[in-house]
């Protein structure tokens, strides 16, 4: 406090010196300065900025300077056009010209835009989707509720699009409505006008709703103009209070960028199938003319037995208010908004009474993604799982999808606390909270303090990162721990020890020992990937409860196998190189085993594998006997488009390590 207090008391010095400093020069200007400034306030006082006389003696202007140029924009047909909507939309159409959207025969999606007026904003809204939506086919329904300003002749600045207009004013719900009427693609997305669309916005949407038949309607991140988010989703509470969650909050924060369930979406942009839409009946008409008919949508959506979900990937820039205002206490369409919280209140009351309770100050941590019920886990490992470079990553990543599968709500922390791509996404589209940047490295013990009441099991990965976060959990929360080891740290030191001689890592194999033995007796249940590890435990010590269990989870496995022996070549090592045991199986393995296989048989040895060093890469080098018929595959171990054939074609795979904590063929 202080420090803030020095730190403003030198602000306001210099900003008073600066105050001093702009009196001075103002005093001491030069006459002409003063006299060019005077007339240039009062030529924009006469000729406002934006306005039709000043647009007319700035084209006067252009035309003297430029004659050539602006002749030809005064005597041809696009000229002519620009021109007009320069007058009536504003200078961005000098930029954009005529908007010409594609035919589709047969859209995926109708974009239902509907308008009133303000055809800058409607516009710059059509621009903004012809420029960000190139991977999915639509159709542009704009729902003109008899604008009276240029919105009237929209079709000479945009055309490939469909104009619903009204013969009498409906308001914004009947106007929506009425438009859908005239959709033919398969979903039906309601963008407002008052929007600016994002690169990805719309397939994000459709690959979402697309991805689980349970998914009844999606919804957009919004954000204001200035990048502040406007809403990731919204809460409704048992009073019938609603919240637009992370308002004025940065949109990039973890908790704002993953998919989840929610009470509702926004109508400025939310996504269904017609099927869905024409089945509900549309938005409820007692909420005419406007306000909570999207909240009442997504209560209709779950009503039919499907979900309502938020994808942050699909970012929409929202200038909230321009249609309607944000008066509730005016003559404006906004007043609608209390008198409709009240017909929404009772529509739903037994629905309401499900809700989470607001407190005065409550904690929206089940709130903003409906997990009410829901048991929560937990999930540490050292960094997001790189699940197609190496063995450890692929089996966190098996086990949080069979969590999800299980009813869990998963969070994930990597202790790193990196934002690591694509893998953050990819945890993230799947519906996991993924705990990461400066808020959480700071900040995870308040955090598990918040939260901790509310998740039932911690889910810890690895000795030397479950060292970091076992005591805080046991001391601090009930939370129920579980530890999986991943292998025996003690174990593999010491048969480094027994191979080499090295008293250093005799006294590592201790210290790990007294660590992983410490983590067991502190968790409630211990898992390692097979009876090796568990029978050397119980050699130690018998009261740990430890199990093995498998270590990859899959729900489909390859097909098209050769079940012919003699037909299938090679011997395959598949595993990350970043993991010591594993380069340490290969040279020796390729150095002392298969110099004697290769005289007996003309085998390759296939070796694949990511993070490779520089030695392993040398295997594949021809000049020494035991380089020949070794055959080296790196990169991403899971990205690698031949490695499903590498399976299905090999005779053996081997996986023999001497010094983990368990032998592999």
């Amino acid at each position: 406090m202080a420090n803030l207090e020095v730190i403003i008391g030198d602000l306001r010095r210099e900003i008073g010196e600066m105050g001093k400093t702009l009196t001075y020069l103002n005093r001491h200007e030069a006459i002409i300065f003063k006299v060019r400034r005077k007339i240039g306030q009062a030529f924009n006082k006469m000729y406002p900025k934006g306005t039709r006389k000043r647009k007319i003696l700035g084209y006067c202007k252009n035309t003297l300077l430029h004659p050539v140029k602006y002749i030809g924009m005064y005597t041809s047909g696009e000229g002519k056009n620009r021109i007009k909507g320069d007058f009536e939309i504003g200078e961005e159409y000098l930029q954009y010209g005529k908007l010409i959207f594609p035919k589709a025969d047969s859209p995926e999606v109708s974009i239902v835009i509907p308008v009133y007026n303000q055809i800058h904003y409607t516009y710059l809204c059509l621009a903004s989707i012809l420029e960000h939506t190139k991977d999915v086919s639509y159709e542009i329904v704009i729902a003109d509720d008899v604008s009276g300003d240029a919105t009237e002749h929209l079709g000479e600045f945009a055309e490939g699009i469909t104009i619903c207009r009204n013969e009498t004013n409906q308001g914004f719900l009947r106007n929506c409505n009425h438009a859908a009427k005239s959709a033919r693609g398969r979903y039906i997305m309601f963008l407002n006008n008052d929007t600016q669309v994002t690169e990805g916005w719309l397939s994000s949407l459709v690959t979402l709703i697309q991805s689980d038949d349970s998914i009844g309607m999606v919804g957009s991140k919004l954000v204001y103009p200035d990048g502040r988010l406007q809403e990731a989703g919204g809460i409704i509470w048992s009073d019938g209070s609603g919240w637009n969650y992370g308002r004025l909050d940065n949109p990039d924060k973890a908790e704002y960028n993953y998919v989840k369930d929610v009470d509702y979406i926004s109508g400025a942009a939310i996504l269904l199938s017609a099927e869905l839409w024409n089945r509900i009946g549309g938005f409820d008409e007692r909420f005419a003319p406007a306000y909570c008919e999207d909240s009442d949508l997504a209560f209709e959506v779950r009503k039919a037995g499907y979900r309502v979900v938020y994808q942050p990937l699909s970012k929409v820039i929202h200038f909230e208010g321009v249609s309607n205002g944000t008066d509730v206490n005016g003559t404006g369409l906004k007043r609608y908004q209390v008198e409709n919280s009240e017909k929404l209140k009772e529509k739903w009351k037994e629905e309401f009474k499900k809700q989470c309770v607001n407190t005065g100050s409550p904690n929206p941590f089940r709130a903003r993604e409906r997990s009410m019920g829901k048991p929560i886990i937990l999930v540490v490992d050292h960094y997001v799982p790189t699940f197609d470079k190496d063995a450890g990553s692929k089996t966190t990543f098996q086990y949080l999808k069979m969590f999800l599968n299980k009813g869990y709500a998963v969070k994930f922390l990597g202790d790193n606390y990196l934002h690591e791509e694509p893998y953050t996404t990819v945890l993230q589209q799947m519906g996991i909270e993924v705990l990461y940047g400066q808020e959480y490295l700071t900040g995870i013990w308040d955090w598990l303090d918040k939260n901790g009441k509310e998740i039932s099991i911690a889910y810890l990965n690895r000795p030397h990162i479950a060292a970091k976060y076992v005591d805080y959990i046991a001391e601090h929360t009930d939370i129920k721990i579980i530890y999986y080891g991943h292998d025996l740290h003690f174990m593999r030191e010491f048969r480094e020890y027994e191979l080499t001689g090295d008293i250093g890592k005799k006294r590592d194999s201790e210290y790990w020992k007294s660590i992983e033995f410490s983590l067991m007796h502190k968790a409630a249940v211990s898992y390692y990937p097979s009876v090796v590890e568990e029978e050397a435990i119980h050699d130690v010590d018998e009261t740990v409860n430890v199990k093995a269990i498998t270590a990859y989870v899959y729900d489909t496995f390859l097909d098209n196998l050769n079940q012919d022996f003699a037909k299938r070549e090679g011997l395959l090592f598949v595993g990350g190189f970043a993991h010591p045991p594993n380069a340490d199986a290969v040279l020796w393995f390729a150095k002392e085993v298969f110099p004697m296989i290769r005289e007996k048989l003309d085998v390759n040895f296939y070796v694949v594998g990511s993070r490779v060093t520089d030695e392993i890469k040398a295997l594949e080098q021809p000049g020494k006997n035991y380089r020949q018929g070794v055959c080296f595959r790196g990169g991403a171990v899971g990205a690698l488009p031949e490695l499903p054939d590498c399976h299905r074609s090999a005779q053996i795979w081997s996986r023999r390590q001497r010094k983990g904590s368990r032998g592999h063929l």
